[in-house]
């Protein structure tokens, strides 16, 4: 019974909580093992689940300390991982592209807290205005207006560059 209640959480939401863990890590190795040990102690703790946020909202909360937990045990982060170019586009075309997605990525990095977490969440992670408010403590409408301003300042970073 356990059992199959685990398997159906991890069938539900293993897609969101690797999409998210990807945002935090950028690094697939560190996002599958964040996620796997995101389910491990979410079966692990059933019982503490309070029921005060939905099931998505809990598993990346628990996804998100654990990231912080090995950023801080290594005292640093990881390099944004090289990406190999389409082997179907032409070499000037993925040169353009690789320029586009490095600029969007720099700005991104520049983009202070909590603007660039909430931008992330909700573009890589696919989570909801409530689902990312939940997540840092506050209502659904302060995490649109953070998420707005984050779009804002991105665009205006995006064109001085």
């Amino acid at each position: 019974m356990i059992q199959d209640r685990n398997g159906k959480l991890y069938e539900a939401y293993y897609m969101r909580v690797f999409s998210y863990a990807m945002t935090l890590a950028k690094d697939r190795s560190q996002a599958e093992e964040i996620t796997q040990e995101t389910f491990f102690r979410a079966f692990s703790k059933k019982a503490s689940f309070r029921g005060e946020a939905d099931e998505t909202t809990w598993l990346c909360a628990i996804a998100k300390n654990l990231f912080l937990d090995e950023r801080r045990r290594q005292g640093k982060t990881a390099p944004i991982p090289e990406e190999l170019p389409d082997a179907r586009k032409g070499v000037e075309q993925a040169a353009v592209d690789r320029d586009a997605s490095f600029r969007i990525h720099m700005a991104l990095h520049a983009l202070e807290e909590p603007y660039r977490e909430v931008f992330e969440l909700r573009i890589f992670g696919e989570l909801s205005f409530r689902e990312v408010g939940l997540i840092f403590g506050k209502t659904e409408n302060w995490a649109r207006v953070t998420y707005h301003r984050a779009r804002l300042k991105l665009q205006e970073r995006m064109e001085e560059t």
